[in-house]
């Protein structure tokens, strides 16, 4: 999905690959009795999760998950080469999930400048995030979380309720267990922690609304303060 047209030094917007995807979407449109059950799944998940995800000034707690090729990677191993960008996302299945890793992957390079690096984290298998990977070209890593602990301890964590995962099923053809394992209906709330190299959290964003990200600009400006800082240490 294309986002947007930029200078070397511009972050590409999650909000307008959103918008470029949606100009283009085609397809029927649901009928009142699915639209219902979709907007009762996403205020109940509201008033359950009225905050989601750890906040700025917590310590980002340490995992140790596979990657999409069965390589362990520990975020504290990571951290010690340079700030983390950790983001969770649903699956390959999701096109909003697509669109915001499509626009990780273009800043990149703008995150390199303050030797940063991005780690997704998601609840699908990793032979799904092995085809996902064989499609696109992510340089990053992206992690399965098959017992959803990581998920949980960045307090993202839910599950799919029965109805709206029948719907799925029986309006989008679309089965989140093939993508996650057998019974496994958890995902994560859609959320993102910018964490400096003492383990910190420096920046945060997680919304109920899927449709909502943390946009590449809010990334860099949180990696600024945190290279500005290093800076002064180092200087002291």
């Amino acid at each position: 999905v294309s986002t947007n047209e930029l200078n070397d030094d511009t972050p590409p917007s999650f909000r307008n690959g959103v918008k470029a995807f949606m100009e283009k979407r085609s397809g029927s449109e649901i009928d009142d009795k699915d639209k219902q059950i979709m907007d009762k799944a996403a205020r109940d998940l509201e008033i359950a999760m009225p905050e989601p995800g750890l906040k700025v000034g917590a310590t980002a707690p340490d995992f140790l998950l596979i990657n999409a090729f069965g390589e362990k990677v520990k975020l504290s191993e990571r951290l010690k080469e340079g700030p983390v960008v950790l983001t969770f996302y649903r699956g390959a299945w999701c096109p909003f999930c697509n669109i915001e890793l499509n626009v990780l992957q273009r800043s990149l390079p703008l995150f390199k400048e303050y030797n940063a690096s991005l780690i997704a984290v998601t609840p699908q298998q990793p032979d799904k995030s092995k085809e996902q990977l064989e499609n696109v070209e992510y340089t990053f890593e992206v992690l399965s979380d098959l017992d959803d602990s990581v998920m949980k301890l960045y307090n993202l964590y839910f599950e799919v309720s029965q109805e709206l995962h029948e719907l799925y099923k029986k309006r989008f053809s679309f089965d989140i267990t093939d993508y996650n394992g057998k019974n496994r209906l958890g995902l994560p709330v859609p959320g993102t922690f910018v964490i400096d190299q003492d383990g910190i959290i420096k920046a945060a964003y997680a919304k109920t609304d899927y449709r909502k990200r943390m946009e590449p600009e809010e990334i860099i400006k949180a990696l600024k303060v945190i290279h500005g800082s290093e800076s002064r240490g180092e200087n002291n």
